[in-house]
């Protein structure tokens, strides 16, 4: 889940800071935005704020949720913005954010102590008799409006269970393509019938009907032939299931979002779609994608390297990640997985929860990452259930950890796209912000602490370890498994930076942590599509005649 944006609803508490509607981040982002939008279009900060609602698009009630939001609020941010107030200090005269007693002051803008301390009073003052505190005091939170209710469900118990929101027949498939539909796995073909869906055997070499949903289906009236038979019959035709956090997911942020010189109309066009996917995009990973990629890489994911080596895997495909994916968290959401021994191909599942062990937002993160014997014994219990469930001849790959030290030390002085415009918010600050408010995803590689990243670096090779260790020594009846460490490579070209919105996009994806950034860029679906092809080669599906 990306920081500067609320949480899944219905939204619960963070650290010593949180509000009804956003939390304190969420509210310094759009602040900033309001004010970048004056200053790019020299325009009142009303005007700023009608025009960023303007740019969101109708669908979800987006648009109408923004018109209402200004009407509450609209009023006391106008003062707080004509008064010099900087976002932090309006979010924090609106009590999005309070300062417990003890606690270090939170700001995303550097400003000295005495003049903060001023325009505090100040902007306490100018809302002392708002309105909009008296509703601020109120116990409701967004999906409390009546007319958000309903999504704010389907999206909650998407998030809950991992499974389609729509799904008539139950066979954890579906027709619609977010809230866990077809962009996390394979479109069914038929809704009303729970014994047709992407990765099953054929019944009856699909002469009547498209049992596997791959498109192959009928008799060749030539011959009498089952096209399914003649096409697919010893090709091996094996589904691909990544099990994973929001590397996986493919969590992103457009810059487009963030940067107002780059908003307009177009901007926000795919809100509903990343808000009911859970600012995820599945559709364009690396392990499950199927979507042409808009990164400007030329690499396609590894289920499409599949397709098209074997055309009978259409659609068989998996995304079982989630954002704060872990391995101790895994056993929560693995029931999402759709796979049946007897009536199911074998599936090649990579294990690739590659971040959460070690990254979380603590100010002393060591004591809650995962310990090496807390991992064997979490993994242990997921091959078990892996074992109790896929169809003899599957393949299990555990993907090792990164050394995250690059976050810091290719980030900490450049600009974050909210500081783009005037030159005035880096990496570090951004770090040091969500730190200071106990949000930071991953406080161990984001901290200017280099000890701390140093720790942190080597718990996430004694994890790898452990994972090699297992796959060097575990058995297990229905599947095969190996280990496979984690290549970084940095694919960024330094020649695009600061303007290309290649590079931006990457640098919002850092702030999910050091997953996203090589699994967003391809560096993933390159690194294990070569380990299975050259070490495990004979994993791979055989080429079949319709290849």
């Amino acid at each position: 889940m990306h920081p500067f944006l609320p949480r899944p609803l219905p939204l619960l508490p963070v650290g010593h800071c949180s509000r009804i509607l956003l939390f304190p981040a969420g509210c310094v982002m759009v602040m900033s935005v309001i004010t970048q939008l004056t200053q790019v279009h020299n325009s009142t900060v009303e005007a700023s704020m009608e025009r960023l609602c303007s740019y969101l698009p109708g669908k979800l009630l987006l648009k109408t949720t923004c018109y209402l939001l200004v009407h509450i609020f609209g009023s006391d941010i106008i003062k707080l913005l004509d008064a010099d107030m900087n976002a932090d200090m309006v979010c924090h005269a609106l009590e999005f954010c309070k300062q417990d007693a003890g606690q270090p002051q939170c700001h995303l803008y550097p400003l000295p102590k005495e003049i903060w301390n001023l325009r505090q009073k100040k902007s306490r003052h100018i809302v002392k008799k708002s309105v909009t505190m008296k509703y601020l005091k109120g116990d409701s939170d967004i999906c409390s409006l009546p007319f958000l209710a309903k999504i704010c469900k389907k999206i909650k118990f998407s998030i809950q269970t991992s499974m389609p929101f729509k799904d008539v027949d139950s066979d954890k498939y579906s027709v619609f393509p977010t809230l866990r539909g077809y962009h996390w796995r394979g479109r069914d073909c038929n809704d009303s019938d729970k014994n047709v869906y992407p990765g099953r055997r054929p019944d009856n070499w699909d002469a009547h009907q498209d049992s596997n949903c791959n498109g192959i289906w009928g008799i060749d009236p030539k011959d009498g032939i089952p096209y399914e038979k003649k096409f697919c019959e010893g090709s091996q035709p094996r589904g691909i299931i990544l099990l994973g956090d929001s590397a996986g997911a493919h969590f992103h942020i457009p810059p487009e979002w963030l940067i107002a010189s780059q908003m307009s109309v177009n901007s926000f066009s795919n809100l509903p779609t990343a808000l009911t996917d859970e600012f995820d995009w599945p559709q364009l990973s690396g392990a499950t994608g199927f979507l042409d990629s808009t990164s400007g890489f030329e690499e396609k994911s590894i289920y499409l390297h599949l397709r098209k080596r074997n055309r009978c895997n259409h659609r068989d495909y998996q995304n079982i990640s989630r954002n704060g994916g872990s391995s101790q968290n895994l056993k929560k959401f693995i029931e999402s997985l759709s796979r049946n021994q007897q009536l199911d191909h074998p599936a090649i599942v990579i294990y690739a929860m590659i971040g959460n062990d070690v990254c979380n937002g603590r100010a002393d993160p060591v004591p809650e990452m995962t310990t090496p014997e807390q991992l064997y014994s979490n993994v242990m219990q997921t091959l078990k259930h892996l074992d109790s469930h896929l169809p003899e001849g599957s393949h299990v790959v555990l993907h090792g950890l990164p050394n995250g030290t690059f976050l810091w030390e290719n980030l900490h002085d450049r600009y974050h796209p909210l500081g783009q415009l005037n030159k005035d918010v880096t990496y570090a600050q951004v770090f040091s912000f969500l730190s200071c408010l106990k949000i930071n995803p991953c406080h161990g590689w984001m901290s200017s602490n280099k000890t701390l990243r140093t720790l942190t670096s080597e718990r996430a090779q004694q994890l790898s370890d452990t994972l090699k260790k297992i796959a060097a020594s575990e058995k297990f009846t229905n599947f095969d498994l190996f280990y496979m460490d984690f290549a970084f490579e940095e694919r960024t070209p330094s020649s695009a930076y600061p303007t290309s919105s290649l590079t931006n996009s990457f640098k919002v994806r850092y702030l999910r942590g050091p997953a996203a950034y090589t699994l967003g860029s391809g560096g993933l679906i390159g690194q294990v599509y070569k380990f299975l092809e050259g070490r495990v080669r004979h994993i791979f599906p055989k080429f079949p005649s319709c290849s």
